[in-house]
């Protein structure tokens, strides 16, 4: 059971990283757009921010926190 919960939580994990690091690359390019005078989608960006980037963003690092917290919790306690 342990196993399958990690094996979840993991490609929850990975899924979210690339969530994650989609929404900084859109990020990056929209700034140079804006720079730019071209409208590449800033002000969609910065609405999805606070419903979709921020708790992207707090769930990557609750889950590879609590992925760690397991990972020691199963090393110091060995199931026998």
């Amino acid at each position: 059971m342990k196993e399958k919960l990690l094996n979840w939580l993991n490609l929850i994990l990975v899924a979210d990283v690339f969530l994650v690091f989609f929404g900084f690359g859109w990020f990056a390019i929209a700034v140079v757009g804006d720079a730019s005078g071209i409208n590449l989608g800033l002000d969609l960006w910065h609405q999805l921010w606070q419903p979709l980037f921020n708790p992207a963003i707090g769930i990557l690092m609750g889950g590879a926190i609590l992925s760690g917290v397991i990972s020691w919790i199963s090393r110091k306690f060995p199931a026998n």
